[in-house]
């Protein structure tokens, strides 16, 4: 029986970005225990709900980032993206027109500037710090003009208060089984993402172009399809964030979505997703979004100012990206070894 055990934990620790995803869950514990004995209000029904519903944002954003980060690029277009989602969405619900399909006119939006990058980065082999900041601008742009730069109207004055009501309902304030369908949608979406990365020849392929580009060509991949496939998804994460933010707000605000880009990135390499590309699990991700938040939370609850907040998150963030390199470089040094 012992042996049966200690071959399924050594099974689990082989499986790739694991042991970084584990060492996250056990840092969120660990800091959740400790400000909840600093304030016992952290411990509150009330905070824990809250908790996973603004959790759930930096998630989805860190979903989206960690499919691009594990192919070895970068996506800096998420937070506007974020934004401008929001800004379609909320101008044209408040102008009257059918929420849903507003909503999907808006992800068609994003789906577009997914696409564009994906054409950018895997086609024409642009780097992708460049031409994600191009897109970031662009995105940032439409979200700007697409209300006459300024903020939208309550989404109300259009759908009349009890259709905006049950936007608002569906997307953020409203609860299914004591819980805010916030989480839910996140959970349902991390799930599906979790699948295709983990269980599928897309995932597989993900992989492989972020481990080696040059070997992946070789085998037969297509870089610029499966590039595409992962700034597609980003784009979609960024929409249903732009969705939950409108709902939030009963309105479009135009900056909304600023700096996502790098809570994503948070996000992922908290959670073990190596910037480098090719290693990382959605799981680590999980745990990245809940330690953020919960850092996040807990310092706010104990008082600490804001740039306290910043500085402490900033040097895990560094901190947890140093620890990868070193791990890789740990690894080939005994794969050189070995040859020898």
């Amino acid at each position: 029986m012992e042996n049966k055990k200690n071959s399924f934990f050594k099974n689990l620790l082989s499986i790739r970005g694991m042991g970084s995803s584990l060492i996250a869950f056990v840092a969120l514990i660990l800091i959740y225990v400790a400000f909840g004995l600093s304030e016992p209000n952290v411990f509150s029904t009330t905070n824990i709900l809250n908790l996973l519903r603004s959790m759930s944002k930096y998630l989805l954003i860190g979903i989206g980032q960690s499919y691009i980060l594990i192919t070895g690029n970068i996506d800096l277009s998420i937070g506007s993206v974020v934004g401008m989602s929001a800004m379609i969405s909320a101008t044209l619900m408040s102008s009257g027109l059918n929420p849903v399909l507003s909503l999907l006119i808006a992800l068609a939006c994003c789906l577009l500037i997914g696409l564009i990058n994906g054409v950018l980065v895997g086609k024409f082999m642009l780097p992708p710090f460049i031409a994600t900041l191009g897109t970031m601008f662009v995105a940032r742009g439409i979200a700007y003009m697409v209300n006459g730069n300024r903020n939208t109207n309550a989404i109300s004055t259009g759908l009349g208060k009890e259709s905006a009501q049950r936007v608002q309902d569906f997307f953020y304030y409203g609860k299914t089984l004591g819980i805010y369908n916030t989480f839910f949608i996140a959970l349902i979406i991390f799930i599906v993402f979790f699948f295709i990365l983990s269980k599928t020849r897309t995932g597989r392929h993900i992989y492989a172009i972020g481990s080696n580009i040059e070997a992946a060509k070789l085998s037969g991949i297509s870089v610029f399809a499966i590039t595409t496939k992962a700034y597609m998804i980003s784009a979609f994460c960024s929409a249903v964030v732009g969705f939950i933010l409108c709902g939030q707000a009963g309105m479009g605000n135009m900056e909304a979505g600023n700096m996502y880009e790098m809570y994503g990135v948070a996000a992922g390499v908290i959670g073990g997703v190596s910037p480098l590309g090719g290693t990382g699990l959605l799981l680590g991700t999980f745990a990245g979004a809940a330690v953020w938040q919960t850092l996040e939370n807990g310092l706010n609850l104990i008082g600490a100012q804001v740039g306290i907040q910043r500085i402490v998150i900033g040097v895990i963030v560094v901190l947890s990206v140093l620890l990868d390199v070193l791990v890789r470089s740990g690894s080939k040094i005994r794969i050189k070894k070995q040859k020898i």
